[in-house]
């Protein structure tokens, strides 16, 4: 019997690289604006303050007031900077300032209006534990988005305002306006958009806007809900145990962090802006396409022309990069983040996690994004992977631990006992 010789088999080509999605950023605020609302902040501060005020903080569930007389202040310092009819402050920073929001106002088994897109993770857990009933609707698609308030079910909309995908397009302030004109009331997540855009969700109509003053610079833990009085009253009934109050002397050093904050992200958001055009123009090679989006913060989307992009990270960390986010823009964050894209946005578009990248240029200048950059992808390509011979934390089965889902490891390659992070960041 004749046996046929074998062919050997073609290997298949390789496949195509996944694009990235078109982007739709948030308006920014220019460095001469950034000073006008700093300076206006004081004005408020002096109109809520008299001088030796600011140097008294205290603590307690002080009577008549059910919290710290600073923490008082301060919350109405906040609530007259943002045109709001109140504000209270909570403990859990972001997360736990729309928590207290939605509970204030929902039930279990009542319905929301969402967006219909991969929900941030932390808020996902507050929506399960509520036990209200999500009904989706695409806010980018207007006339979808007229049919669901047309049809009567909702007193409450929830509105993210940076984006959940990286594709999302919707306007905020339409958005909320026609909520507003069907009667239907809004609570606005403004993390990662909260002085960085020229109107924040209460700005623009919204009955509650919720944000982490962490990610503004205060002290850890804390966030602020700011909107409709009847809201704020609710949130302050619920927080009445004296554990749960944000004491005076946090309520200050957020306050005193924040007297800075605007003009820091102008100048961010440009440094952002340059990254992003030097490296379309080619200045870093390995670089394959690039756009600014608001992915959680506004950052450097960049698609790398290898899938290298679970290994970048550890490379750039050993530049001088950060290894981890802590709060994402916190106070401990100074040194430039490359990172994976967020959870929600790979659960959108999970086909980018190999080839995709997120920078932060946090304090840092666009010359030392790009050298750190440089230098790591230089590494990769040079056939190390990026990995340190000498590095403790390393995995033995470098496989399988980029195997995981995303959601599973802050950095590819951090060591638990050494990983702390103040937030676990989608």
């Amino acid at each position: 019997m004749t046996t046929r010789p074998t062919r050997p088999r073609r290997p298949a080509p390789p496949a195509e690289p996944p694009r990235l999605p078109r982007t739709f950023p948030l308006p920014t605020v220019p460095l001469p604006d950034a000073l006008t609302r700093q300076f206006r902040l004081l004005e408020c501060t002096a109109r809520h303050f008299e001088g030796p005020q600011l140097f008294e903080a205290d603590a307690g569930v002080v009577p008549g007031h059910g919290r710290p007389r600073s923490t008082a202040r301060v919350e109405a310092v906040l609530a007259d900077f943002f045109g709001a009819e109140a504000a209270a402050l909570v403990q859990g920073a972001g997360t736990g300032a729309i928590r207290a929001a939605l509970g204030a106002v929902l039930g279990a088994g009542e319905p929301l209006l969402i967006h219909r897109a991969p929900v941030y993770r932390t808020t996902a857990v507050t929506l399960r534990g509520l036990g209200v009933h999500t009904v989706e609707a695409d806010f980018n698609d207007r006339r979808e988005l007229a049919r669901a308030l047309a049809a009567g079910r909702f007193g409450w909309a929830y509105v993210q305002h940076t984006r959940q995908r990286p594709a999302d397009s919707y306007d905020l302030g339409a958005v909320l306006a026609e909520c507003r004109a069907a009667g239907v009331r809004t609570v606005v997540d403004d993390n990662y958009a909260v002085l960085r855009v020229p109107a924040c969700g209460v700005e623009l109509g919204a009955d509650a806007s919720c944000f982490s003053l962490f990610k503004l610079h205060g002290p850890e833990g804390v966030g602020a809900v700011l909107g409709s009085a009847d809201l704020v009253a609710r949130v302050r009934a619920d927080n009445y145990s004296g554990g749960g109050q944000v004491q005076g002397h946090q309520a200050l050093d957020a306050l005193r962090a924040l007297t800075h904050v605007p003009v820091m992200w102008a100048v961010q958001s440009q440094v952002a802006a340059e990254v992003a055009e030097r490296l379309a123009a080619g200045e870093v090679p390995g670089v394959a396409e690039v756009t600014l989006a608001n992915a959680q913060d506004r950052c450097v989307l960049v698609r790398l022309d290898r899938p290298l992009a679970r290994a970048l990270p550890t490379a750039a960390a050993r530049h001088g990069a950060a290894p981890y986010p802590v709060g994402a823009d916190s106070r401990y964050e100074i040194a430039p983040l490359f990172y994976r894209l967020s959870g929600s946005a790979l659960a959108d578009a999970p086909e980018l996690a190999d080839w995709a990248v997120r920078i932060n240029p946090m304090r840092a200048g666009a010359d030392l994004v790009l050298d750190i950059l440089r230098r790591a992808l230089a590494d990769l390509r040079g056939g190390g992977g990026g990995r340190a011979p000498d590095d403790p934390c390393e995995p033995a089965d470098q496989a399988s631990h980029d195997g995981l889902p995303p959601h599973a490891h802050h950095s590819p390659h951090a060591c638990p006992k050494d990983h702390v992070s103040l937030k676990d960041n989608d």
